[in-house]
């Protein structure tokens, strides 16, 4: 049998699986760590970008029209928005002190506040946005408090209970492609045309074929050069909207506090802290899924440091007129597909994420690719993070106590968003924040019935003693996740 490789491991002094010190230190970095030339290192970090674009971008366009925001004032929140998550990514990539996960984590927009934002600001303009930068300030700082405490989670993270959020972090983000594939605007008059959707199909075969043909590092940007021959593809189709690239402007940068002081509201102040704390939980399952892809395992102290990442990042982007970030599920499907595992790569892409913040005119190159083309593509990247799940759970015992039933149950429940968006209709708006979540709903039912079933009121009765079912040793999992 093969050794298994070793690395250095700058970032931290993480033991290996069993739990023992390495003795055998290697010159090689781990490849996390690793720096890649400058255009490999450029162009994989734009592909971070193009995958993501979208789901910066949306946030803003939802909110800036609800509270009354003309379309140039819109506009700006955008480009706030890419420039604010350029500065959250460089924190978790790169971090400083104990703050960042120092991984290839992407950070945006998080789409969970959205309604909520909508709600507190709707038709009262620049007022309307002032208590939403209110809240989100006060909400991050309290995320930023708790962030050494709500780490400790991840002893509860056994592979059935990981596995199972790994796998819903994929499935939830397939109906986001799925729409992008369909256009993006269920109100626009060409929503699922046979054009929109032949598109995004012709885009899913080009990126399927340039990883079956190609070799080496044109293999691990497969997605951006799918992304380029589609976009070049839509143009004759009539599906490229240069409008964009024609309005934009030279240069922008986000003036701090645009729109007036923030204002601080109770009601404003408790919703969003509640959007935080489902922020937290999918960041948390989130740097758990990126840890076993990457091979470096997230423990307490990596999970501190992204949270503190998190809410930090989210604490300054309102001084820059942006909105609360969070982790990009979607860009942890292309460090799967890629096998790109370079935390300074995501940098980069931070990196160019500020210079779009910066020069909106090319920011509006980046808006050139249509949804379709961008849906095609995501239905890959996306099923890539559920098929990580599945093969987590391949290695989570299911046949072993009532590890199949967490399953079942934990995935039921976390659908429920997906196939019946109405079902919690008549439930307090205050509850759908964490209700339409399936990651999150999903999430919380893995590790109560993980507990109930797998701990709780009962003796160890697997093959080994002290461990649960499921192969989950909590004792050994403390001691890896507190070192």
């Amino acid at each position: 049998m093969a050794a298994t490789p070793r690395f250095r491991d700058d970032a931290s002094a993480t033991p290996h699986n069993d739990g023992a010190p390495d003795t055998a230190p290697s010159d090689r970095k781990h490849p996390v760590d690793e720096t890649l030339p400058p255009l490999k290192m450029f162009t994989s970090g734009l592909q971070h970008v193009a995958a993501m674009y979208a789901g910066v971008v949306a946030p803003p366009m939802i909110v800036g029209p609800a509270v009354g925001l003309s379309p140039k004032e819109t506009a700006f929140l955008m480009g706030a928005s890419l420039f604010t998550a350029g500065i959250a990514t460089l924190l978790q990539t790169l971090g400083f002190w104990r703050i960042g996960a120092r991984l290839p984590f992407v950070n945006g927009v998080s789409f969970a506040g959205v309604t909520p934002m909508v709600a507190i600001g709707k038709d009262r303009g620049h007022d309307g946005i002032a208590v939403i930068f209110g809240a989100i300030i006060v909400a991050s700082l309290l995320g930023f408090v708790l962030a050494p405490y709500f780490c400790k989670l991840v002893r509860f993270f056994p592979p059935v209970v990981t596995g199972t959020v790994i796998t819903l972090i994929g499935v939830s983000l397939l109906p986001v492609a799925f729409n992008w594939s369909q256009g993006g605007n269920a109100t626009a008059h060409d929503y699922g045309s046979t054009t929109n959707i032949i598109m995004a199909a012709v885009t899913l075969v080009i990126v399927l074929a340039l990883r079956k043909l190609l070799r080496g590092f044109l293999q691990q940007i497969a997605i951006l050069l799918g992304l380029i021959i589609g976009t070049l593809i839509a143009i004759p189709v009539g599906i490229t909207d240069f409008g964009a690239l024609k309005n934009a402007d030279a240069i922008g940068f986000p003036t701090p506090f645009h729109f007036g002081a923030p204002q601080f509201e109770i009601a404003a102040i408790v919703s969003m802290s509640i959007v935080m704390l489902v922020c937290m939980t999918e960041s948390t399952a989130d740097m758990l899924a990126l840890g076993k892809i990457v091979d470096r395992p997230a423990d307490e102290r990596t999970i501190e440091g992204g949270l503190r990442a998190d809410t930090l990042g989210s604490a300054i982007s309102p001084l820059f007129n942006g909105f609360m970030c969070s982790a990009f599920a979607q860009n942890i499907g292309l460090v799967a597909m890629t096998k790109v595992r370079s935390r300074f790569v995501v940098a980069a892409g931070g990196g160019i994420l500020i210079l779009l913040g910066l020069v909106p005119v090319a920011a509006s190159v980046i808006a050139l690719v249509p949804l379709p083309v961008l849906g095609g593509a995501g239905i890959v990247l996306f099923g890539s993070v559920a098929a990580s799940g599945i093969q987590t759970l391949a290695g989570a015992a299911l046949e072993k106590g009532e590890n199949a039933l967490i399953v079942a149950a934990a995935v039921g429940v976390g659908l429920i968003p997906i196939a019946a968006p109405d079902f919690y209709h008549a439930f307090p708006k205050d509850l759908l924040v964490v209700l339409d979540s399936g990651i999150s709903t999903g999430c919380v039912v893995a590790i109560v019935l993980n507990l109930a079933f797998n701990h709780l009121g009962r003796k160890a009765d697997s093959d080994e003693a002290g461990t649960a079912p499921g192969g989950h040793d909590p004792v050994k999992a403390m001691e890896v996740a507190a070192h």
